[in-house]
């Protein structure tokens, strides 16, 4: 019987703890029935990482740029284009594809290019296509590209590069697009966006940030019914983790029961397709149980995975393996 994302989500969500139990349990079996048994842990070097089993081999392999720096007109709640702090700023052409040969000479393998948006939600990207192009065709690098909403022009030009994946928030509720992100009918413009990626034959990697209404869900379950729609070639569930200097900077996150409640029903809505368990979320003893959960409702992947996590996968008889690369290639690698 076919899995409805949005009916079997919503009980799955109002399920009690013994009958989630039995969810995870369908949503692991879905897994191994699709995939292997490995577990790619995922440690972009834009992040300092090391637990015994794995240290980054260098600490420039897959760095994140900013092509506006740290300016942001959109102001997040969540962000507040604090963010934007922890990436590179390369505000020209000339400075990304310098940077790039930079790291690529010091045997980097590739960058995630982002960016703050302007007041629709666009990131600047089209006139940095003929210097990402340069990136992929003389430089022979990954590029991940954080597009924020696209136009076709903005598609075109990445298509041309030749990016290997683009990633986008997508947002499931109206009220939460317009209140945290500042986007008037988001949802929709979203859905648009993915379509015009997927029209020019780009890998689209959608991302759902469980939480993003003040540490409470709306729209999670929406959000994935809307990737249904359309070709993901994966789909990364990540979670609201405060950033100080933010309206959010005191909201309790989400608990990692309920993210692994968001995560099962992504496993068990996308069977076929790689489920990551991004970067993005709280760190500590919230981070240990969440990385438990993602591997019991069936993630392929997941990044700055703890000590804990890999030996609980290893329990459950998955096969850890490590890349110090973005999850969001995680199709590369599992399809």
């Amino acid at each position: 019987m076919s899995f409805d994302i949005i009916a079997d989500g919503q009980q799955i969500l109002k399920s009690s703890l013994n009958e989630f139990e039995k969810w995870m349990h369908k949503a692991f079996q879905s897994r191994l029935n699709s995939f292997d048994k490995l577990l790619v842990c995922y440690s972009p070097t834009a992040y300092p990482y090391q637990i015994k089993d794995h240290k980054q081999v260098r600490s420039e392999n897959f760095l994140s740029l900013s092509v506006t720096g740290t300016s942001c007109s959109l102001n997040c709640e969540h962000c507040n284009s604090q963010l934007l702090k922890g990436m590179e700023a390369t505000l020209t052409p000339e400075s990304l594809f310098e940077r790039c040969l930079e790291i690529r000479n010091q045997g980097g393998e590739g960058v995630l290019i982002s960016g703050g948006s302007d007041s629709e939600g666009h990131v600047p990207l089209e006139r940095f296509g003929k210097a990402i192009r340069r990136v992929k065709n003389e430089l022979d690098m990954q590029v991940v590209v954080h597009t924020g909403l696209v136009t076709p022009e903005t598609a075109y030009q990445l298509a041309e590069a030749g990016i290997d994946a683009a990633m986008l928030d997508v947002i499931g509720d109206e009220d939460v697009s317009s209140k945290v992100y500042h986007i008037s009918d988001g949802p929709k413009k979203m859905r648009r966006s993915l379509d015009i990626l997927e029209e020019y034959k780009i890998p689209t990697v959608p991302h759902v940030l469980v939480g993003l209404n003040y540490g409470q869900l709306k729209g999670e379950i929406e959000a994935l019914q809307m990737i249904s729609e359309g070709i993901p070639s994966a789909v990364v569930i990540i979670a609201l983790s405060p950033v100080r200097k933010t309206p959010m900077e005191d909201v309790i996150p989400p608990s990692p029961e309920t993210i692994g409640r968001i995560m099962s029903v992504a496993r068990l809505g996308f069977p076929d397709i790689p489920l990551l368990l991004g970067c993005a979320r709280p760190m500590g003893q919230h981070k240990i149980e969440t990385d438990k959960y993602a591997i019991r409702s069936g993630a392929n992947g997941i990044a700055l995975i703890s000590q804990e996590g890999v030996d609980f996968a290893r329990k459950q008889g998955l096969e850890p393996t490590f890349e110090d690369v973005c999850c969001s290639l995680a199709f590369q690698t599992l399809l």
